[in-house]
C-alpha cells in the first residue's frame, strides 16, 4: 500500500507540472482528495465488499477524489494515516486494528480527520469503547433481507437531500445496541413495514455527528450487492463523503 501510495502521489504531481504551460494564465491545480477504504474482517465477510470497493473508486473518479483500498491494519500508522482526509470502514467485521493501529486511528480523528462506516462497520471492535461511541451504535441481530420503510427525518445532510420523505429499499436491516445519543440522526426505519426489529420507534439507520475532533458518517445500508447499483444509494454514500471531505 505504501508503495501505491507513494506512487500514485508521484504520477499526480508530475500530471499537474506537465499541465502547466508557462504562457497561459496560471490556475492551480487542486491534488485528489485521497479516501482509505478499509475492508478487513475477522467475522463474516460480506460478498457485496467488492463491488462497495468499486462503487467507492467510480464516485471518486467522476467527483475528484481517489479511493485507495487495503486490508491490511498495518497501514493504520500516524505517518500513513495523514495522507487521506477519510478513512472508510466498509463492512468491517470484528477485531481488525491492533492496540497501536487503534491509537493510531484515535489521533488521526483527533487531528481532524474523518470516518464514514458502511453497514458491518458497526459490527466491528466491540471491546474498543472509543470506536463504539465513534461509530454510533453496536450491531446485534437482523432478520432476513427484505424491502422496509425508511423515514427521511432530515433532508438538508448532502446524504439525504436527494431523498423523498420516505424511502423504500430492500436490505438487511440491522438492530443496535449501545446507540450513542449524541448522533444526528437522518433515517430511521419504521418497523411496522417488515419484519425483525427490536428497536421499537428509536430505530436510526444513518446518522452523523462530529465526535473527538473529527466528522463521523454511518450508514446500516449496504449489504446487497444489489444495493450500490440503487442511484439512491450511490448518491447517499457521495453526499456522506462529501460531508466528510468537507466539502458540504
Amino acid at each position: 500500500m505504501k508503495q501505491i501510495l507513494f506512487t500514485l502521489l508521484s504520477l499526480v504531481l508530475v500530471t499537474q507540472i506537465n499541465a502547466q504551460e508557462p504562457s497561459t494564465e496560471n490556475k492551480e491545480t487542486k491534488m485528489p482528495e485521497l479516501v482509505l477504504v478499509f475492508t478487513k474482517t475477522t467475522g463474516f465477510r460480506h460478498q457485496s465488499i467488492e463491488k462497495g470497493v468499486q462503487t467507492f473508486r467510480e464516485l471518486g473518479r467522476k467527483n475528484g477524489f481517489i479511493a485507495l483500498q487495503t486490508e491490511s491494519g498495518e497501514d493504520f500508522t500516524p505517518q500513513n494515516l495523514k495522507n487521506y482526509k477519510l478513512v472508510v470502514f466498509l463492512n468491517t467485521t470484528m477485531d481488525v486494528l491492533n492496540d497501536a493501529q487503534q491509537k493510531a486511528f484515535e489521533s488521526y480523528i483527533k487531528n481532524g480527520g474523518s470516518y464514514l462506516g458502511v453497514h458491518a462497520a458497526s459490527d466491528t471492535e466491540y471491546d474498543w469503547p472509543w470506536y463504539g461511541k465513534l461509530v454510533g451504535g453496536y450491531f446485534v441481530s437482523h432478520p432476513e433481507q427484505q424491502k422496509a420503510k425508511i423515514e427521511v427525518l432530515d433532508k438538508t445532510h448532502p446524504s439525504t437531500a436527494h431523498l423523498q420523505d420516505v424511502w423504500m429499499h430492500f436490505d438487511e436491516w440491522y438492530n443496535f445496541k449501545d446507540l450513542n445519543p449524541n448522533v444526528h440522526v437522518l433515517l430511521k426505519l419504521d418497523e411496522s413495514s417488515y419484519k425483525g426489529g427490536i428497536n421499537g420507534d428509536n430505530h436510526p439507520i444513518a446518522w452523523y455527528h462530529e465526535y473527538d475532533g473529527g466528522r463521523v458518517f454511518y450508514t446500516g445500508l449496504g449489504h446487497t450487492e444489489a444495493s450500490y447499483d440503487e442511484p439512491e444509494f450511490r448518491q447517499h454514500l457521495l453526499g456522506a463523503i462529501e460531508w466528510c471531505l468537507k466539502r458540504k
